[in-house]
């Protein structure tokens, strides 16, 4: 599965009954906030209560992006869930520590690493195998 707007697209790597790695690519600002949340917002009723993003390929967030984070956060935290960031770039890292989002949103070097953050019988197989 893989979502777009002109500036983002979300797409699904690896998914169980539980939680899911989504890739987030492009730039995640205020023309792109209603799509990013309605998206994750559709993973998390699908019944997703972990989601691990990774954001290697995440060129740009503003504060707008930032508050979009906080807000999927927010809402699996009341599902007893986690928001995980796996690759962060130089200036998400730098925005997460400036704002003082760091134990909020935990940012880790991969994906398998985030992953080691979900409940064994929560996460997905990853690698992912192939179709």
């Amino acid at each position: 599965m893989s979502t777009e707007t002109h500036r983002v697209t979300i797409t699904e790597l690896a998914s169980c009954s539980d939680s899911a790695v989504l890739r987030v690519s492009g730039e995640l600002d205020q023309t792109c906030e209603e799509f990013f949340l309605r998206t994750l917002g559709a993973s998390v009723e699908a019944g997703h209560r972990h989601l691990v993003l990774d954001v290697t390929a995440l060129v740009f967030c503003d504060s707008r992006g930032l508050n979009c984070l906080l807000a999927v956060r927010w809402l699996l935290a009341r599902r007893e869930g986690s928001l995980l960031l796996a690759g962060a770039g130089r200036r998400l890292s730098e925005l997460l520590t400036l704002t003082g989002s760091t134990e909020l949103l935990p940012a880790y070097r991969t994906v398998g690493q985030a992953l080691l953050a979900v409940p064994a019988d929560h996460r997905p197989q990853w690698p992912p195998r192939g179709p």
